[in-house]
Formats: structure tokens, sequence, C-alpha cells
């Protein structure tokens, strides 16, 4: 414990002591003056008790006299005797306050006193130091070498660790990188296997619907051949060879009521790059695209006409018409 928490604590206990002998001496005079206030009685109960006989007389003048002296006097006695208290109370008060004062003063000359001594040991340490025999200081200074050697091979050991554990990791990096890349060159290989195993699907799958598409147009044009061949022979088996030579494959579209409705009508047509005929009838103005080589061909430009959703011409059908200067 040091010297000035000796001296906290020291002049703690005095003074939590002073307050308690204090505290004890004015509760002891306060129920000193108590007690008397109580022992004490009016005096006009006083004067009844000691004459009871004279009650009755009625002196009015010289009875109210000595009841206010005697509570003079009372008065007095009990001033005084406050007083006297009061007195005692501060004599004991100066009297703990002056022994208060010496516990202080006691302590501080002690604690002056460990002080001085405690400053002569340490000046008594210090001359001692200044006469080390040389053979210490150099040994102190040998210890002090060795030390700073062994500091630098420590250093020098975890520099070394160090650089071991940078080289650790940058081969895991390299490690790391390396199959990072083969990784890569391994998708990058499949997916060109995919792509191309993609493309050979695509090649085959376009030159079997080339050759599907060969099939059907070379299997329509056998079919077709065989229709015209057939329809020759029907025609030549009719004997009809001859006679319907001016007849023209037709495609009619429309029924027109007037002529600037059948115009308008022909005008749509030739927008679309087809040749157009008209022929009155008696029922309206007929309109005609064609005439094609053969029904097949009619049949085809009919389909197309119908399948057209800007010329809104549902109803086309193909007809076997041949010219009024032909009939």
């Amino acid at each position: 414990m040091s010297m000035n928490n000796k001296q906290r604590w020291l002049g703690g206990v005095v003074l939590l002591g002073g307050g308690a002998l204090l505290a004890a001496l004015l509760l002891k005079g306060k129920e000193e003056l108590h007690q008397q206030e109580t022992q004490v009685r009016h005096p006009v109960e006083q004067v009844r008790q000691a004459n009871p006989e004279n009650q009755p007389e009625a002196v009015p003048l010289q009875p109210l006299t000595v009841d206010v002296e005697t509570e003079k006097r009372l008065l007095a006695e009990q001033k005084r005797a406050r007083e006297k208290a009061n007195a005692e109370q501060e004599a004991k008060a100066a009297e703990f306050l002056r022994m208060q004062q010496q516990a202080e003063a006691e302590a501080a000359r002690k604690a002056a006193e460990e002080y001085a001594a405690l400053n002569a040991r340490r000046k008594s340490a210090q001359d001692s130091s200044d006469n080390i025999p040389p053979e210490l200081v150099n040994d102190a200074k040998n210890k002090a070498a060795t030390a700073a050697k062994t500091t630098a091979a420590e250093e020098a050991k975890k520099k070394a660790e160090l650089e071991q554990k940078r080289r650790e990791q940058a081969a895991a990096k390299e490690k790391v990188d390396a199959d990072n890349k083969r990784k890569a060159e391994a998708e990058q290989k499949a997916k060109a296997e995919a792509d191309a195993k993609r493309k050979a699907a695509e090649k085959a799958k376009a030159e079997e619907a080339k050759k599907k598409a060969e099939a059907d147009a070379k299997h329509k044009a056998e079919e077709a051949k065989k229709k015209a061949e057939a329809e020759k022979a029907r025609q030549i088996m009719d004997g009809d060879s001859g006679s319907n030579s001016g007849k023209q494959w037709m495609v009619q579209v429309a029924l027109a009521a007037n002529q600037a409705n059948a115009d308008a009508l022909a005008a749509k047509l030739r927008a679309k790059g087809y040749k157009v005929t008209q022929s009155k009838t008696s029922k309206g103005i007929r309109i005609m695209v064609g005439p094609a080589k053969d029904r097949e061909a009619a049949d085809a430009t009919r389909k197309k006409i119908n399948s057209d959703s800007s010329l809104n011409m549902k109803s086309a059908w193909v007809i076997d018409w041949v010219p009024l200067d032909q009939r």
C-alpha cells in the first residue's frame, strides 16, 4: 500500500470516528434537555397541588403574581441549564476537533517520515548501482548482445517460414489455375464436339428433307404425267381430239353485277400479277384468270387465289371456257 493511500485511509478512519462521537454527544444532550423539560411542571399546577385547601378562596392578585414570578424563575433556570449543556457540548466538540487535528498531524508526520525513508532507500540504491564492477557491466553487455543475436535469428527464421509459406501458396495457386484451365479446355472441347454433332445432325436432316422434297416432286411429276396421259387417252377414246381445240382452262373468280365492280376486281387481280379476262353473260360480268395450259395448272391457280387473304376470293373454281369467236 502506498503512502498516499495510507494517509487517506487513516484520515477517513479519524473522520468517521469523530463524526460518530459528535452524533452521540448531540443525541445525549438532546435527551438530557427532554428529561429536564418533562421534570419541570407548570407553576400553577404545582401551587394548586401544594395548597389544595386554598383553592376555593378567592385571592385575585397575589396568586397570579406568585405564579408569574415562579414561572420566570423556572424559565431562567431552564435557560441556564440549556446554556450549560450547550457549553458542555461545544467544549466536547472542541476537544474532539483538537484530538482529530492532533491525529491528522501525527498521520502527516508519519507519512513524511516514511516518504523521507523511502527517498533515502532510493538514493542508497542509486549510489550502489553507480559502483557496479566492470565485470558485471560487461556481463550485461554480453547478455544484451546474445539477446539481440537470438532476436535476429528468430526474425530470420520467421522470415524464412513466411517465404516458404508464400511459395507454397503460389504453387497451390498455380495448381488451381492449371486445373481451371484444363477444365475450361475440356468444356470448350466438349462444346465444340457437341456443336459438330449438332451441325452434322442438321446437315443430315437437311439432306433428308431435300431428298424427300425431290422424291415428292418426282412423284408429283409422275402423277401429273400419268394423269395427262390418262386424259389424253380418254380424249382419244372419246374422239374429241380435234373438236375441242379451242377449249381453254380458266379460273372463274367472281361474277360482277356491273362493269365498275368488274373493273375493280380485275385491277386487284392484275396487281397480283394475274392475267384477267372479262366475259359478259346474262347474269353479270364473269371475271376469269387464265388461260392455263391444262386443268392441273388451272387448279393450282385456283388454290393460290383462294388461299390469298388479301384478295378475299374464296369461291374461285376451274372451268373449261371457249371464247365466243371460237364457238
